[in-house]
């Protein structure tokens, strides 16, 4: 199992997304996603995090919530561990990406987005409050098969 981070940066009604369109076997082509990376050795997700943010964005941010721990389960993919942030405050100047195209996008638009299923799922969950969460996502192919949310099965 791999460690990794994901942020949802959010301002107002708008998410700051991700657009995977630029590396090629990218397992997240074509996806709108949040920011993050793989954990370097010896680091926090927390350092990881800003570190990945500050890399893809420009940004450093300031406010960072850690909302909760994602497990990947997939028969095509290393198993993983995605520790997800969300913030609201940053500073600095926003620059191109080399891993996709940024853009600011409406709340209210995002779900029509071409994503994965389970990221539907965590993004309900950040939107609602909900504290502090582990979500198990287990995927065949690019299909999802299983969600349990605190050790509870969900309904998919």
């Amino acid at each position: 199992m791999i460690n990794t981070t994901l942020c949802y940066i959010s301002r107002g009604d708008e998410y700051l997304m991700l657009h995977r369109v630029k590396k090629e076997n990218d397992l997240n082509r074509d996806k709108w996603i949040g920011f993050g990376g793989k954990l370097e050795e010896n680091e926090s997700p927390e350092e990881g995090i800003l570190r990945e943010v500050k890399e893809e964005t420009g940004l450093l941010l300031t406010d960072l919530r850690y909302r909760g721990i994602v497990t990947f389960v997939s028969d095509l993919y290393q198993g993983e561990y995605m520790h997800l942030f969300t913030a609201e405050e940053f500073e600095g100047t926003l620059r191109d990406c080399d891993e996709g195209e940024i853009a600011w996008i409406k709340k209210a638009d995002f779900a029509a987005l071409p994503q994965w299923e389970g990221d539907r799922i965590f993004m309900r969950l950040l939107e609602d409050g909900a504290p502090f969460f582990s979500l198990k996502l287990r995927y065949e192919g690019d299909r999802l098969a299983e969600a349990v949310l605190d050790g509870k099965e969900l309904t998919i």
